[in-house]
């Protein structure tokens, strides 16, 4: 659907920014589209990390289930990016105090692009309003 998107507007540039899971999408568009992304405590092997909730499942904010398929692991190793081309095009914002994804994965990962790993935090980055200054910054943005 995002891929459907990007192409039927044929942007010029664009920027890709994502958080947990949606790192994980944000790395497989950067390296589709070729544009900066910026990342924040993203996921790095989702399909290892979530083959144990394949099943009936109860949402985290809800009382709602739902049935987490084994087909979505094999959509998620399709999208796996072992490697990014360009490692200056990606912008890591990692806490280490993330309760949810390990921190050193995504420094292991995310080797040779920028990064910013802080003390404390947590996985939703709360404090984020204190970061975006510079993702802004690295997406050739500022804070006015």
């Amino acid at each position: 659907m995002v891929q459907a998107h990007i192409d039927a507007c044929n942007y010029s540039e664009i920027s890709i920014m994502g958080s947990s899971l949606g790192g994980y999408y944000a790395t497989y568009l950067g390296e589709r589209y070729f544009s900066r992304v910026s990342l924040l405590n993203p996921a790095i092997e989702p399909a290892r990390d979530l083959e144990k909730y394949i099943g009936e499942q109860t949402g985290w904010h809800t009382e709602d289930s739902f049935y987490f398929k084994p087909e979505y692991i094999q959509e998620l190793r399709d999208l796996y990016v072992p490697q990014m081309s360009h490692p200056e095009r990606y912008f890591l914002l990692a806490a280490k105090g993330d309760e949810v994804l390990n921190w050193k994965e995504m420094v292991a990962k995310y080797s040779g692009a920028h990064q910013l790993v802080f003390e404390g935090g947590d996985h939703a980055i709360s404090n984020y309003q204190e970061y975006l200054p510079k993702v802004l910054e690295f997406h050739g943005l500022q804070v006015t």
